[in-house]
């Protein structure tokens, strides 16, 4: 299809605006992070790496920082684990109620995140009596990270022949042998993308967080939430603000680059 000057002159307009409605706040967010005014006047009237080096020496930011990486490295393990078993059952089987188990495996992400945490709440809490911690939160967020590595795997698997494995069979290796030496050197690019986008997506996370995290320990989101609106913390707040978004987008942009390889090669 093949549009008009004046259609792609008004797409270009609607898509520059909402590109500028979402980037420029971020964008407001790195200069403050440098702005030497405790205030935030605009223009700023000077920067300084002050701000920075007080995130740097805050220890409730930096024990926030190392909560928010175990969480995240351990929810996308699990994520890995049962995203890529999961695949597997749904690509390579037939069996009663397939389609259901597939619906439901995505849906932690399709629901909203404030249901999704008002129920594990009553399950961890209510059901089984676990207190919360940072291992609710863990399983919390391996819900939902499940479904970016189940995604990535089951798209990989539509489009990898079949034909090794059998062939793999037929000269006698088992289901893990097949697995380790012929199916899992085809899926590693798919699933390196999925556990990226599974980091990003648990590093800043908030709603299901704040539902399933312990009283004792705070996510860097978390951290952010409740120094929001503190005047004094407000200049931290930035830079702690700007260390997500880079946490966040780097993982993005890394997945992104392998789909696009996958992509290219295929």
């Amino acid at each position: 299809m093949r549009l008009s000057t004046s259609a792609r002159w008004v797409l270009s307009v609607l898509t520059s605006l909402v590109l500028a409605f979402i980037y420029v706040p971020l964008g407001l967010v790195l200069i403050n992070s440098f702005n030497a005014d405790k205030a935030f006047g605009w223009p700023p009237t000077g920067f300084t790496l002050e701000w920075w080096k007080r995130a740097a020496q805050n220890q409730a930011v930096l024990d926030a920082v190392w909560v928010s990486v175990k969480v995240a490295l351990a929810s996308t393990a699990i994520a890995l684990v049962l995203g890529t078993l999961l695949a597997m059952a749904l690509q390579r089987y037939s069996f009663f109620g397939k389609s259901s188990v597939n619906l439901l495996a995505i849906l932690p992400i399709a629901l909203p995140g404030i249901v999704t945490g008002i129920a594990l709440n009553n399950l961890f809490t209510t059901v089984l009596g676990v207190p919360l911690s940072m291992w609710t939160v863990i399983i919390a967020h391996a819900t939902f990270c499940m479904v970016t590595v189940l995604n990535n795997a089951q798209a990989r698997l539509q489009q990898m022949s079949s034909r090794l494995e059998e062939a793999s069979a037929d000269l006698g290796a088992g289901v893990f042998q097949t697995f380790w030496n012929v199916t899992l050197p085809q899926l590693r690019s798919a699933l390196l993308a999925g556990g990226l986008l599974s980091f990003a997506l648990s590093f800043d996370e908030i709603i299901v967080t704040t539902f399933t995290l312990g009283s004792g320990e705070q996510t860097l989101p978390v951290w952010i939430l409740q120094n929001l609106f503190r005047p004094i913390q407000a200049p931290i707040v930035n830079v702690v603000a700007v260390v997500l978004i880079v946490v966040s987008v780097i993982p993005i942009w890394l997945a992104q680059r392998l789909s696009g390889q996958q992509a290219t090669a295929r």
